[in-house]
């Protein structure tokens, strides 16, 4: 997922805090200014929370888990240890093609053998990504409503977090997303917020970025009511980003008090050393050097925060930038970096 590179240019002011981009993201952070970048990174969650064990499902066969295996028989056995750092933890779902049932079927069927909860990503919202690395979507509004219906109907009665749409608000409020589109965009979302909601033990999070793409959280919430919060369980932030634990729960905090204090999720799966910082243009596609971040886990010790989970599974690379696949595809050596470079609890 891209964010466009004019909201790097409208951060560069911001040069009291530590900027950067990712994928889902823009640059920057909302931290206090009396802050370092540094001090936020280090604060993170609590070592209770980050210790904490999680409900949710670890898949088996996840590219991961089949990497540790091909390493292991190969005898890499200090890579394969160090890349059970993600493995051995549960990671997001995302459904592919034009028919997302299977995939969502494997892994509630998966979750409810184990007792666990899936975790699930909707991304296919029409005219996804404003046609960068992740382009794509539905190619019509009546497409879509049928693929959401279908996600649905697969998740069944198993017990389920989605994540709605990735990118799909914070892409209309940066401009992004033609005008001609946002008024069917928030009646697709909000019709999907409730044909999730159909199903009995479905949470759902409606995507809201993260600090450093839209940095004043009060222009999402006007959005984000369009979109259908009011029905959804909360919102999702720092997805696929690298934003700090602290400062993306401030953020959360903020943004919820301006959407009727609904609770939020947030993605901490590459964050263990926060964002990039320096090279604006292109440091939201595999920046260097990052890490792991706080494993997933229900018990956050925050009322407001339901749970940090790894949406973006890390691994999967950001697009062909570095020496990566292509978007989404499985990439062992960034993923091994992550793994060495975790966050410590």
């Amino acid at each position: 997922m891209y964010r466009l590179l004019r909201t790097f240019t409208a951060l560069t002011a911001l040069t009291a805090i530590g900027l950067t981009a990712g994928c889902s993201s823009g640059s920057g952070s909302t931290a206090d200014p009396a802050r370092s970048p540094a001090a936020d990174v280090a604060a993170g969650p609590s070592t209770d929370a980050a210790k904490a064990p999680s409900t949710f499902w670890v898949d088996p066969d996840s590219p991961a888990a089949r990497q540790v295996e091909k390493w292991e028989r190969q005898g890499r056995a200090q890579d394969a240890e160090a890349l059970k750092r993600i493995s051995e933890q549960p990671l997001a779902v995302w459904p592919a093609g034009d028919d997302p049932a299977p995939d969502v079927r494997a892994a509630t069927e998966g979750a409810t053998k184990d007792g666990r909860t899936a975790v699930l990503v909707a991304y296919n919202i029409p005219h996804r990504d404003c046609g960068q690395h992740s382009a794509g979507g539905a190619h019509s509004s009546a497409f879509y409503r049928e693929w959401v219906d279908a996600f649905a109907g697969a998740i069944g009665g198993a017990p389920a977090v989605v994540v709605l749409e990735p990118d799909a608000i914070p892409h209309i409020v940066d401009g992004c997303t033609p005008a001609e589109y946002h008024a069917d965009r928030y009646q697709l979302l909000s019709e999907a917020i409730e044909r999730f909601k159909r199903q009995p033990k479905v949470k759902v999070y409606l995507d809201a970025g993260n600090p450093g793409w839209i940095t004043d959280a009060h222009k999402l919430s006007e959005p984000l009511i369009k979109a259908g919060i009011a029905r959804a369980d909360g919102f999702s932030l720092n997805v696929s980003n690298f934003q700090s634990d602290e400062v993306t729960k401030a953020y959360g905090r903020t943004l919820s008090a301006t959407v009727g204090g609904k609770h939020f999720v947030m993605d901490t799966s590459r964050n263990g050393r926060g964002p990039l910082a320096g090279d604006r243009e292109d440091a939201w596609c595999n920046p260097p050097g990052r890490g792991l971040g706080t494993p997933p886990t229900d018990r956050t010790g925050d009322p407001l925060l339901d749970a940090v989970l790894w949406i973006k599974r890390p691994g999967d690379s950001d697009g062909p930038c570095r020496g990566g696949p292509a978007a989404g595809q499985w990439w062992p050596d960034y993923a091994l970096g992550l793994a060495r470079n975790a966050k410590e609890a």
